[in-house]
C-alpha cells in the first residue's frame, strides 16, 4: 500500500521536529539500553520484531506511556514499519513533554536490511 500525499505531508512535518536515527545507531544505543519500541499493531509484532523490543502500538501509545514510562526523561527509539508511524509517535511524545525520543529512519525494514536480529 502507498502512502497518501496528505500522510506524507502529516510524516514530514513531524519529521522537522524530531530526532531520526539509523539502524545501526538504534542498535548501538539499544544496546547501551536505551528502550527500543516497535508501535506496529499487535499482529505485525507477534510476526517479527526486533529482538528486546517493546511494544506499543501507535493506536494506544498516548494512553499508555505515562503508565509504562513515567519518567519523561527515559531515552527511547521507536520504530513501525517503513519510519513513518513512528516519525508521528516521536512528534506526539514531545508533545506530552517526553524529551529524550527518536524514531527509527526506515523503520523495521531498515533493521531487517541492516541484518540486524529479529524474534517472533
Amino acid at each position: 500500500m502507498s502512502h497518501g500525499t496528505r500522510f506524507l505531508k502529516l510524516t514530514d512535518d513531524a519529521k522537522t521536529r524530531i530526532r531520526e536515527i539509523s539502524a545501526a545507531d538504534a542498535a548501538e544505543q539499544q544496546r547501551q539500553g536505551v528502550l527500543l519500541i516497535d508501535v506496529r499493531e499487535t499482529e505485525e509484532f507477534q510476526t517479527e520484531h526486533a529482538v528486546g523490543a517493546q511494544h506499543l502500538s501507535k493506536g494506544i501509545i498516548e494512553v499508555k506511556i505515562e503508565h509504562v514510562i513515567p519518567d519523561t526523561a527515559t531515552p527511547m527509539i521507536f520504530y513501525c514499519g517503513g519510519g513513518y508511524r513512528s516519525a508521528l509517535v516521536a512528534d506526539n511524545l514531545q508533545k506530552m513533554g517526553y524529551t529524550n525520543v527518536q524514531s527509527l529512519i526506515g523503520g523495521f525494514k531498515a533493521w531487517k536490511a541492516a541484518g540486524l536480529p529479529t524474534e517472533s
